[in-house]
């Protein structure tokens, strides 16, 4: 077995190929980077949501609907992971920042008064789903012509 086979063997498994490929775009590497800046965003947001379970001086749990409270609870872990595995850049980190996000999407559209800055906040998430599925959509191209 020659070592372009090797290559070539090793490089189809992958999910995000970052290697040099023929042309100049790194699109692999965009969307690393895409991923990371978004697992910031959603460790922020995570954090805020344990804030207000942790912290008394904070809106308390108690005070809250139980609908509210159970949203507060979810985010809390949901955003968390989503970042950790966004973090990582593996796929099922992708796959559970999407289930976030589109939860987080029903909640501004479906119950608009729980969640503050709700139309600017679903204008951030659907340029990131939509950014998310443009990059992931070139990198699998670039590794394809790998």
């Amino acid at each position: 077995m020659g070592l372009n086979q090797n290559i070539d063997r090793d490089t189809k498994g992958e999910v995000i190929h970052l290697g040099a490929s023929g042309g100049s775009a790194h699109w692999g590497l965009y969307l690393v980077i895409f991923m990371r800046v978004t697992a910031a965003i959603w460790l922020v947001q995570g954090l805020m949501q344990w804030r207000i379970i942790l912290v008394p001086e904070a809106s308390a749990l108690d005070a809250m609907s139980s609908l509210e409270a159970a949203a507060v609870i979810f985010f809390a872990i949901m955003n968390l992971l989503a970042a950790v595995g966004l973090w990582l850049a593996v796929p099922w980190g992708g796959v559970l920042w999407l289930f976030a996000v589109s939860a987080q999407m029903f909640m501004i559209g479906f119950l608009s008064g729980m969640i503050e800055w709700g139309r600017l906040m679903l204008a951030l998430d659907v340029t990131l789903v939509v950014s998310y599925f443009v990059l992931s959509w070139y990198a699998a191209q670039e590794r394809d012509a790998l």
